[in-house]
């Protein structure tokens, strides 16, 4: 039998399981471990990845089926990155057929087609009787003729035809009599290369480094030049140059003969990322294409992105969370910028965390992982202090220019000098409308899109709720509608009270189309604009937004955490965070540490040019830590009294967490299963895990589906959640209740 060869394949076919097949000999030499594969399932064929060779031990060789077919010559999955998927799968408690699908793009799953164009190259020369009869008889086909006869190489079919206005009849006549040549050639979808990318040019070349760059530079590319796994972490004020740390680390990487992924935690980072990697490669180490991976390119982008990847083509990928699977060759570099941000969690299965998986696969790769923060978070500062992780910092901005100033305003005075609620205080007003005659740039930002949070009956008390979801409605201005930004429900918006009649029903809190409004109101002549998740449904529109605002074309930039980080304008001299109390008093433990790293990275957007900037945050609680704290930019002084607050209730970083989330109709149900559930884990796992629960979630209904949870701290994951998984499989759960596991989450409503 050692002339057959059998492997054992992932399907991807919604169930977790290793099926051995048969491969026939036309397709053995294409075909190993990580190759995707087309095999028979049942009636259907489904796709797979082969995850060993060799043949099962306990079924009979003659009945196993045949391979179908191996969809590309080189595997789809390299080792590292199956290895990464087997992780991934039992840390974080998810199917590997799950897994191995966020791997592998949509485009590549789906077999998304490369897209070809059509060129025309002149044949054979005719003699030149034979010219005269094609020019008498058929005069379109000798013109073509003569064109052709006058270009250096093949030309691209239709612009031959707009050019000459010809049909593609002429055409077809010269290829039939062999006179003319056409060729199909593969056409590079390249995101980010189009017309947008005028307003995110950058400097090209690099800037002389101070010396705590300099000294950041070399601990770096001394750990490349080992070739062995490290991890370092950034930390470095905002505008303290940590983009030109990274730019060295990828040029030294690349010069290496090695790949690099490089991670932006949102899409709206992505353009300026893309732009100082392209224009700095250009210059330095030409022919290196940067690829682009993220979730709102087209299919035919992504396709062919992968393509350059696992081919060898390109080394460079610039992405959201999802790039960290992008299958770079010989990975020598991930750089992690932003860190801290919660967007690198993913919040569907699996449930994996952008940064920490980088880390684990760098690991895997013996690469070095660079993570970038100025405000690091506390998982990876204690990994500093446990030594895991190489501390380098930078507490100097660039051309030694200075951090913003932070004025607080508190806002009960407000309310009590303008009798009644008030969106922008008189201090901010006054700010903006100083710059606006200076011809600098504002930036407003607010955690909160629509125009304001809920509809309140000021009579009865009555407050618009989504049928679907135990949360109110937003009220949204511009199309007067109520909006659930949990399930996307809308209704229009009532002129008077349902529960009373009473016309007295009005808006409470605030979301950016109100700011935007009353930006308007008294900034008449500036140009305003609104970035948030309403506003940036249409491909490009926040490359359009971003390059119109670096080009001076805005005034004032209303937004969400889209802008409240990274992003670099240099004519921004005001920051205003309009309601700093909107992270700090959520039912978080990390309700603090996101207050802080928000007000210190908004504030980071001042400034970062010649002209001075000055930050102003509008708060009910000016005496909180994390404001205090933020007034400094006192990292160590705030990761000190947070960290000891941790220990002291055993959060992480010191204790991981998991969260384990019920789903139903039936809240009753959902509470009886729970409790049995709970007391069994308590049983198998007595003293090795602490739980608390189970409870109702904070948002106790979305999408008609109630919602409870458990909570398990524990000091091994890696051992507590493959017994955990296995408990569950033989739980005897409703068919109507889904659970779901969350290790280390980061969201926990």
């Amino acid at each position: 039998m050692t002339h057959r060869m059998i492997v054992g394949v992932h399907p991807l076919a919604g169930f977790d399981k290793l099926l051995h097949y048969r491969v026939p000999e036309a397709l053995r030499a294409g075909v190993g471990v990580g190759s995707l594969v087309r095999v028979p399932l049942l009636n259907r064929h489904h796709l797979g990845i082969v995850g060993e060779i060799g043949a099962p031990r306990d079924f009979p060789l003659d009945k196993l089926k045949t391979l179908s077919q191996a969809v590309y010559p080189f595997p789809a999955l390299p080792p590292d990155l199956l290895e990464l998927a087997r992780w991934i799968a039992a840390y974080y408690a998810a199917p590997l057929d799950a897994v191995i699908e966020a791997m592998l793009p949509a485009a590549v799953r789906n077999g998304a087609s490369l897209k070809h164009d059509k060129y025309l190259v002149l044949a054979q020369k005719l003699p030149a009787d034979e010219l005269a009869k094609l020019e008498k008889r058929a005069p379109q086909q000798a013109r073509l003729y003569h064109f052709l006869g006058l270009q250096a190489g093949p030309q691209k079919k239709s612009h031959v035809l707009s050019q000459l206005e010809l049909t593609a009849a002429v055409v077809s006549a010269l290829v039939k009599r062999g006179v003319v040549r056409e060729e199909a050639r593969r056409v590079e979808r390249v995101a980010y290369a189009d017309d947008f990318a005028r307003g995110e040019l950058v400097a090209a070349q690099p800037h002389a480094l101070n010396a705590e760059q300099s000294a950041a530079v070399a601990a770096v590319e001394a750990g490349l030049a080992a070739q062995k796994f490290c991890t370092h972490l950034l930390h470095g004020i905002t505008g303290s140059g940590k983009t030109e740390v990274y730019l060295r680390a990828v040029a030294q990487a690349l010069a290496a003969g090695g790949g690099v992924i490089f991670l932006v935690p949102e899409v709206a980072l992505t353009p300026q990322a893309v732009a100082r990697l392209r224009s700095r490669l250009a210059a330095i180490a030409p022919g290196h294409a940067t690829v682009v991976w993220h979730s709102h390119l087209g299919e035919g982008e992504r396709l062919d992105g992968w393509l350059a990847l696992a081919t060898g083509e390109a080394r460079v990928v610039v992405g959201a969370r999802s790039a960290v699977f992008a299958p770079v060759q010989n990975l020598r570099l991930i750089v992690v910028d932003e860190e801290h941000e919660p967007a690198y969690k993913q919040d569907e299965t699996p449930r994996y965390h952008g940064r920490d998986v980088a880390v684990m696969r760098a690991k895997l790769c013996g690469a070095s992982c660079l993570l970038g923060s100025a405000t690091p978070s506390l998982e990876s500062y204690a990994n500093v202090q446990a030594g895991k992780y190489r501390l380098l910092t930078l507490l100097k901005r660039v051309d030694d220019k200075k951090l913003p100033s932070i004025d607080v305003v508190d806002m009960r005075v407000e309310v009590l000098r303008s009798r009644g609620m008030t969106v922008i205080s008189r201090r901010l007003i006054e700010e903006m409308q100083a710059r606006f005659e200076r011809r600098e740039q504002t930036i407003l930002f607010l955690n909160r899109r629509g125009y304001s949070s809920s509809m309140l009956c000021r009579k009865c008390g009555h407050v618009e709720e989504c049928t679907h979801c135990s949360i109110a409605l937003t009220y949204h201005r511009a199309d007067e509608t109520l909006r659930c930004h949990l399930c996307g429900d809308q209704r229009p918006a009532p002129a008077r009270c349902p529960e009373c009649g009473a016309p007295d029903i009005r808006w409470r809190g605030l979301g950016t189309q109100r700011v935007e409004e009353t930006v308007r109101r008294v900034l008449p002549r500036a140009r305003v604009e609104r970035m948030d998740a309403d506003t940036m449904t249409k491909k490009n529109r926040f490359r359009e937004i971003l390059g119109d605002f670096r080009l001076g074309k805005i005034d004032v930039l209303v937004g969400t955490q889209m802008i409240g980080k990274g992003l670099d304008f240099p004519n921004v001299t005001l920051v205003g965070l309009i309601d700093a109390d909107l992270s700090m008093h959520v039912p978080d433990f990390r309700a603090n540490e996101r207050t802080f790293q928000l007000l210190v990275q908004v504030a980071g957007r001042a400034g970062r040019g010649d002209r001075a900037g000055e930050v102003v945050v509008q708060t009910f609680t000016p005496k909180a830590e994390a404001i205090q704290f933020s007034r400094h930019a006192d990292y160590n002084g705030f990761a000190e009294a947070e960290l000891k607050m941790r220990r002291d209730f055993g959060y992480p970083p010191f204790r991981h967490l998991i969260h384990h989330i019920f789903r139903g109709p039936n809240p009753e149900k959902l509470k009886f299963f729970s409790e049995q559930w709970a007391r069994l884990v308590e049983k198998t796992f007595a003293g090795r895990v602490e739980l608390r629960g189970p409870a109702p979630s904070p948002i106790e209904k979305i999408k008609d589906e109630y919602r409870y949870q458990l909570w398990y701290f524990t000091n091994h994951v890696t051992k507590l959640v493959p017994e955990l998984t296995k408990l569950r499989a033989g739980f005897a759960w409703p068919d109507d209740l889904v659970q779901v596991l969350d290790v280390d989450p980061v969201n926990l409503v």
